[in-house]
């Protein structure tokens, strides 16, 4: 069996690197609906009318058209900056870049939409420092901490699900935002967008920009796969491990030390060089929080949420959707990259690149190759 048990989850999951059978089966059930493949991916060319086959030589760019690729911020002038909103009676943590929201337009051209990015499972705002400052050349850029990760709240008790992520998602561009809104998402971060803008009106969403898309909240999605199917009687064992205290406790401390995260931010990289000290304590940081020991529980033992394969063919809005090459969680060549590689030649509206060499966190892994395509790609929406 093709299963690479040795890596975790989205990035978020800093919960590999445990040695024992019980870890093995966390990895598994925190990898949404893909396991790695022992072949090596394909690099035949994706049809040029709507998509392309990236190469990584162009690297050198120092600019797109009027926009330069920017240094990223420091996250204490993230984390100083950042404003709160409530949401249900939480509260979540948001940021606004410029501050004050009044981002570029273009002089007597009509605004660019702003942007809303939204980190994957255990990240946070803080995990986009590298692409703010570019992104914000001509527009607004507005950032999140999903309930349950960052400095959001984390309440005792709460069932998370990908639908209440989406909805979390809706109802900050209704309150906060209050324009037709490009989002942009990463891994689970990616389904929410992709969720919220099945359930939006026109007015809301202007457009999707997905960075390695999951297919589920955790591995009990529904996929056409012989291998989860094989191994759901261990995923459900596992989820019953978890729902014991004392164990779900054990496991969350062995994965939240330093060196755990960075072995595992270092397996889910492409770019080694892009797994700091900065990026280390982004993910441990909001783990030592109260409440995010039953965030963690409640999102591996909890539904899988709605499918995208289910979801992208009703959405006629742009989408942009930028692929690591060497995802050890969602392969090119699993059931969800093979998915996403067909879109282009079925709908129109879908344009994809594969970056090469890069993992499952495009963003952060190489933000000077996603820059090289999102911008063009942003310049080009046409006006809401």
């Amino acid at each position: 069996m093709a299963v690479n048990i040795a890596a975790a989850h989205t990035l978020f999951l800093p919960f590999s690197q445990l040695s024992s059978a019980s870890s093995s089966a966390l990895q598994v059930q925190l990898n949404p609906t893909c396991f790695p493949s022992s072949r090596k991916i394909s690099k035949t060319p994706i049809s040029t009318t709507s998509c392309a086959n990236v190469s990584a030589a162009s690297t050198a760019a120092l600019s797109t058209g009027k926009e330069e690729f920017l240094p990223p911020l420091e996250v204490s002038e993230i984390d100083g900056k950042c404003k709160k909103w409530v949401w249900r009676g939480y509260t979540i943590n948001y940021f606004v870049y410029p501050d004050g929201g009044g981002g570029g337009g273009g002089g007597a051209a009509a605004p660019a939409p702003p942007l809303l990015l939204v980190h994957g499972f255990g990240a946070s705002i803080a995990h986009w420092r590298r692409n703010i400052p570019t992104l914000a050349q001509n527009r607004t850029v507005y950032a999140i901490d999903l309930i349950g990760f960052g400095a959001s709240d984390k309440p005792a008790g709460f069932q998370y699900t990908m639908e209440i992520w989406a909805q979390l998602i809706l109802d900050f561009l209704d309150e906060i935002v209050q324009r037709p809104t490009v989002l942009l998402g990463n891994s689970v971060g990616s389904l929410a967008c992709v969720i919220a803008a099945s359930e939006s009106s026109q007015s809301q969403v202007r457009g999707l920009v997905l960075f390695n898309c999951s297919g589920g909240m955790n591995n009990k999605a529904i996929v056409d796969d012989w291998r989860i199917k094989l191994l759901l009687p261990l995923l459900w064992f596992f989820d019953f491990l978890l729902k014991q205290r004392g164990i779900a406790s054990y496991l969350f401390d062995r994965v939240r030390q330093r060196e755990t995260l960075r072995n595992v931010l270092l397996s889910v990289y492409g770019n080694k060089e892009s797994v700091d000290e900065d990026l280390v304590e982004i993910i441990r940081k909001p783990a030592l929080d109260e409440g995010a020991l039953d965030a963690f529980v409640s999102i591996i033992t909890g539904p899988p949420g709605p499918n995208p394969v289910n979801l992208i063919p009703n959405i006629t809005l742009p989408v942009l959707v930028l692929w690591g090459d060497a995802d050890p969680f969602t392969p090119i060549d699993g059931p969800v990259g093979k998915y996403f590689t067909s879109l282009p030649d079925r709908l129109t509206n879908v344009k994809l690149f594969l970056l090469e060499g890069v993992g499952h966190c495009p963003h952060d892994d190489r933000p000077d190759l996603v820059h090289e395509k999102l911008l063009p790609w942003l310049a080009n929406l046409s006006p809401p």
